[in-house]
């Protein structure tokens, strides 16, 4: 079920790295890690994780600023970030919440109990993400039925909408045409399954022309790439 979550680790230290590293992947999370702020700040422009736990120094660029700049993007502000930092003064802490850190781990922290905050703020992340949905340029408002790519307005019919929505709230499995089928024009339809796929390619023109978000599944259907 993990397997669904990317985390993004931004640690300098090679050792702490590898604890986390092995501690979130042998609990079923995708993992990339970086060793300097600007880097891993162009890695989550170009693919958001669903969260970063990031250390307070680092190299190039402070976590202080990484975590305002990931806070004043659109695409990125919503991202949980934890802070990782050996400092355990209060005042470290108070500008850690100020610049939009969720939470806050002080060094040397319990694998155990970081897991934990990991599956806290996923939880908290997800119940925000049903309403709201941010990948990459995308942006999907399921309570108001509004899609943005690369913030501009992308109109959507019905049938295109409830097709992304179905697909999204996935998590990435593949769905079958027929699944599909059944699901959104309703069981009582007795139309050819590959109507699904006229309306993916329609979907695909004006949200995925890179084919970035759906993926075919062969002699299946269709799937969210959430990579």
């Amino acid at each position: 079920m993990n397997r669904n979550f990317t985390i993004y680790i931004v640690e300098d230290d090679p050792d702490i790295n590898e604890i986390l590293e092995d501690n979130l992947f042998r609990e079923g999370y995708r993992i990339r890690t970086f060793q300097d702020g600007v880097r891993a700040y162009d890695a989550i422009l170009k693919n958001p994780p669903d969260l970063i736990l990031l250390d307070l120094n680092l190299p190039s660029m402070s976590g202080i600023e990484l975590c305002k700049y990931i806070r004043g993007n659109d695409a990125t502000a919503e991202i949980p970030v934890i802070m990782l930092t050996a400092r355990s003064e209060e005042i470290d802490k108070i500008i850690g919440f100020e610049v939009g850190a969720d939470d806050y781990v002080t060094k040397p922290f319990s694998p155990r109990e970081l897991l934990a905050r990991v599956k806290v703020q996923l939880k908290r992340s997800q119940k925000v993400a049903f309403n709201e949905f941010r990948q990459g340029a995308l942006r999907i408002n399921f309570s108001t039925h509004e899609v943005f790519l690369n913030d501009k307005v992308v109109d959507l019919t019905p049938i295109q909408f409830k097709l992304v929505k179905y697909l999204v709230e996935a998590g990435g499995k593949a769905i079958s045409r027929q699944t599909l089928l059944d699901s959104i024009w309703g069981e009582d339809y007795y139309g050819d399954p590959r109507t699904v796929d006229v309306h993916i390619t329609r979907l695909r023109d004006k949200i995925d022309r890179e084919g970035k978000f759906i993926l075919t599944v062969k002699g299946v259907g269709y799937r969210w790439n959430k990579s």
